[in-house]
């Protein structure tokens, strides 16, 4: 069990929780949610000890492990792959380590004798003899082969060493687990292997998430961070959704039925307060009001874009041929890639990272250059493309303002158009003066797609569009997609967005191969039999 007792923390002068008191049961799988910036990392630094409340403790039974996902892949770049997934079992790991070193010492005496033995039973109770297969196991489930696992970590790309530092975090059934944003880089196949790896963990699960379809396959119960408080609801994220708006309009009609009887007491003592003889009922009626208590109704930080991709010109039927497409980086990355879209169809791109979704984006938008085969954009066709790697589109030594940078897209604009485009992007007037350079994740990203918005394209290719984004901008994002009535080709790893939005799935395969399925995302899994392939 892991205890918070009275925990407050302010960041200059914003609080961000005050007073909260919970407990963390065995068994139960909490999804921990709230808008960027309301503090769930802060929250969960907290809990894992790295950083101090204001006011307050966190308490857990002192034998009982803590894990928790490390993003710094630095600190283990030197170390081979499997070894770094078993260092996430300190114990075992210190012990494995010492006896190494004793065997190799070539001293055997009684001493050392008795201290291998002592050594071979923390190994045995940390059951460190299935340490490496188990390593391999949680590897291979996030996509690391078994011919990497003597490598040294350096021999990764960074979103590969991101995903062996999640494998440590799962090792050796640690008592309580704590997870921010384990679903990064990690490619469809790999989060519903990590879904159902984490279904059957028995300790106390902590999980912060953006991906709707992961906190409610995942989570037993969500811990939301809202009202400078956490309030814990049962089940996943859309039944704390459900559960949370239906508290606030039965709280806000319980404040506005007491009004309106303290305003109906309130006439009374006006009107016969200075009468003698109702004195007494004046009196009685100022004892009324002062035995009702409103419901204290903080201002919630849940704040949710408006966005809507409305094309100015229609595009023809026929939008996009790709004929044989090939393009390869020393090693052939797309091979005779062939399809066409239509006007209307929403196509999720689909693989493991590193099979050539982005690059296949990338030629159709016409930043690579095939090395065979055509890319063909339709009668009337606009394309308007949003990377992966946003430093493309807004560079980090930009001068320009958010508003500058937005005008530039379409000069003809008014000021109040991008204004009022910003403002509906949750930029308040001040942060629409901020250099882009200065600005968050989440910021960037509503940014980008405030120009799709604004230069009314009818083909959008999006890479990867929900990074940064906080759950109820993706919902926003969801929506808007859904209600867009020109041709959209995606790349996301957010399996509601997909399941929802995508009329087809293009599968990029091995070796240059493809499929296109009509149908989303469930019905793809089904028909290429992998609905239950995880479970």
């Amino acid at each position: 069990m892991l205890t918070v007792s009275e925990v407050t923390k302010a960041y200059g002068g914003k609080v961000l929780f005050e007073g909260v008191t919970t407990t963390f049961d065995p068994g139960h799988r909490y999804g921990l949610t709230g808008a960027n910036g309301a503090g769930k990392s802060t929250f969960m630094k907290i809990l894992a000890g790295e950083l101090e409340p204001d006011n307050g403790q966190v308490s857990r039974s002192p034998r009982s492990r803590l894990s928790v996902l490390h993003q710094d892949h630095y600190r283990y770049e030197n170390d081979r792959i499997r070894d770094v997934v078993i260092m996430g079992n300190p114990r075992l790991w210190a012990a494995m380590e010492e006896k190494e070193r004793l065997l190799e010492s070539g001293v055997f005496d009684d001493e050392t004798g008795m201290r291998l033995g002592e050594l071979e039973m923390v190994i045995a109770e940390e059951n460190g003899y299935e340490a490496e297969t188990e390593a391999e196991r949680l590897l291979a489930g996030l996509g690391i082969g078994a011919e990497m696992v003597e490598e040294p970590l350096r021999a990764l790309s960074g979103g590969l060493r991101l995903r062996v530092l999640l494998a440590q975090a799962l090792f050796g059934s640690p008592d309580i687990l704590l997870l921010d944003e384990p679903t990064n880089h990690l490619d469809l196949d790999s989060i519903r292997w990590l879904e159902s790896f984490l279904e059957g963990f028995g300790g106390v699960l902590i999980v912060i998430s953006h991906d709707r379809h992961f906190l409610n396959t995942v989570c037993t119960h969500i811990a939301d961070v809202d009202y400078e408080n956490i309030i814990t609801y049962p089940g996943g994220y859309d039944e704390m959704m459900t559960q949370k708006i239906r508290w606030r309009i039965s709280a806000e009609k319980a404040n506005a039925s007491k009004q309106k009887k303290i305003s109906e007491l309130r006439e009374f003592i006006q009107r016969f307060g200075a009468n003698a003889k109702k004195a007494s009922q004046a009196q009685s009626r100022r004892r009324a009001i002062s035995k009702i208590e409103m419901v204290d109704l903080k201002r919630s930080n849940i704040q949710r874009p408006f966005i809507r991709f409305e094309p100015r010109v229609q595009s023809g039927k026929l939008v996009l041929t790709v004929d044989r497409l090939n393009k390869s980086f020393d090693e052939p990355v797309l091979r005779d890639i062939s399809f066409t879209l239509t006007r209307g169809d929403r196509v999720a791109v689909v693989g493991p990272n590193g099979i050539g979704k982005t690059t296949l984006l990338k030629c159709i938008a016409g930043l690579y250059e095939a090395d065979r085969g055509k890319v063909a954009l339709g009668h009337e066709v606009s394309a308007g493309y949003m990377p992966e790697n946003h430093e493309e589109l807004i560079s980090k030594s930009d001068t320009k303002t958010a508003f500058q940078w937005l005008y530039q897209w379409r000069p003809k604009a008014t000021v109040e158009e991008i204004r009022g485009l910003l403002g509906r992007m949750l930029f308040p007037s001040e942060d629409a003066d901020k250099p882009v350079a200065a600005l968050s994740g989440g910021e960037t990203v509503r940014l980008l797609l405030a120009r799709l918005t604004l230069t009314g394209d009818n083909l959008l290719l999006l890479d990867e569009p929900t990074n940064h984004l906080d759950l109820e901008s993706i919902r926003a994002l969801n929506e808007a997609l859904t209600r867009f009535d020109g041709t959209l080709l995606f790349v996301s790893h957010d399996q509601t967005l997909v399941d929802e939005v995508a009329t087809h799935v293009l599968e990029l395969k091995g070796k240059g191969g493809f499929d296109l399925f009509p149908g989303n995302y469930e019905e793809f899994l089904e028909k290429t039999g992998r609905s239950e392939g995880y479970r």
